[in-house]
């Protein structure tokens, strides 16, 4: 799709003159539909999870994309530490996209024109978190109860922006016997959305029940800008079946990653070479905790950055012999060195 200047008294997308928005613009797009073009596994937004260290781990096992965690636009706007913080990326935090979240499209718009100066790979609009605080708000999967107004709201977005702009949703807000998704997919490519990730359930659902992939693929179908396909994919045999059964341009991976960030490698293994591999090794699952607690704590000081990251190391080590009594031991610690050492003890010893 043709990038369109906004300048276009005194630039020229289809010549040699370029101002600065459509430099970035043709150069996004392009890099956009190159990248799609390969199926790529996406890291889900996850808040409180998928920040710029988890981002770093999935990407070293395999993610091609990140987003961020979700941003309150009310927050950025404000200047909330925590906010600014979730959008600020490291020059090493390549093909990470910015997901914003809000009730009001004016107010999307301005925060989508400030999150761009971070220069993410694209910003990402949120319409589909259906935890109460946010959808009930209008925000989030709040804006599937008015179709027509999500559409409305993402053209003004992507006017706002020279970079690609994309949309996750879900099939609708429930339980609808005929979901809204097929349509509005179709709407949100013709007001410039670039992309479109379907949660495959309904707002009404949240986690429970079965993701139905049929209705990305039936979205897929009437759009030619990527469709990805998003609900219980946690393995690469999920994966693959995921993208055969509809088609789409790529699968997004949530929940999964928080315990096992090594699906990405097993996505990749299936999607490229169309095998499995082996489990993670037991050095490779405590060599992971240590890496995640390290970073954490370079990033976020002790204790804190110690206790954000217990939420992944019941997964982390799973399997591993005594694992049950070294994450409880692991849960009651604050010092780093401590959970240094507890994990070098659990490795398995040497044969003689």
């Amino acid at each position: 799709m043709q990038a369109q200047c906004r300048q276009a008294e005194t630039c020229d997308v289809h010549g040699r003159r370029f101002c600065a928005k459509c430099r970035v613009a043709v150069h996004a797009s392009a890099r956009f539909d190159e990248l799609f073009a390969r199926k790529p596994a996406l890291l889900a937004p996850l808040e409180d999870v998928s920040d710029a260290v988890f981002r770093r781990l999935c990407r070293k096992h395999g993610a091609e994309i990140c987003l961020t965690e979700f941003v309150n636009v009310e927050g950025l706007l404000r200047g909330c530490k925590n906010a600014r913080r979730k959008i600020a990326l490291a020059p090493d935090d390549e093909l990470t996209a910015i997901q914003i979240y809000g009730s009001d499209p004016e107010r999307l718009a301005e925060a989508a024109r400030f999150a761009a100066s971070a220069e993410p790979f694209y910003l990402d609009i949120n319409c589909g978190c259906w935890v109460p605080k946010i959808s009930g708000r209008g925000a989030g999967a709040g804006w599937l109860r008015d179709p027509t107004a999500m559409v409305a709201m993402a053209k003004m977005v992507v006017a706002s922006v020279p970079m690609p702009v994309t949309v996750k949703t879900r099939i609708g807000w429930g339980p609808e016997s005929e979901m809204p998704i097929v349509d509005l997919a179709r709407r949100l490519e013709d007001v410039g959305v670039r992309a479109i990730t379907i949660h495959c359930r309904t707002a009404k659902m949240g986690h429970s029940g079965a993701a139905d992939w049929t209705w990305a693929a039936k979205a897929r179908e009437v759009v030619t800008i990527p469709v990805i396909v998003n609900g219980d994919v946690k393995s690469g045999e999920d994966a693959e079946r995921a993208l055969a059964t509809t088609n789409c341009a790529g699968v997004m991976v949530g929940r999964r990653a928080i315990e096992h960030p090594w699906v990405f490698r097993e996505v990749r293994a299936r999607l490229d070479r169309g095998c499995d591999i082996a489990p993670p090794t037991t050095d490779e699952r405590i060599d992971l905790c240590k890496e995640h607690l390290i970073a954490n704590v370079e990033a976020r000081g002790e204790p804190y950055g110690v206790r954000v990251t217990r939420r992944h190391l019941s997964g982390y080590l799973k399997g591993l012999h005594g694992a049950a009594e070294l994450r409880r031991q692991l849960n009651v610690i604050d010092s780093l060195t401590q959970c240094l050492e507890l994990l070098e003890g659990a490795r398995r010893p040497v044969a003689a």
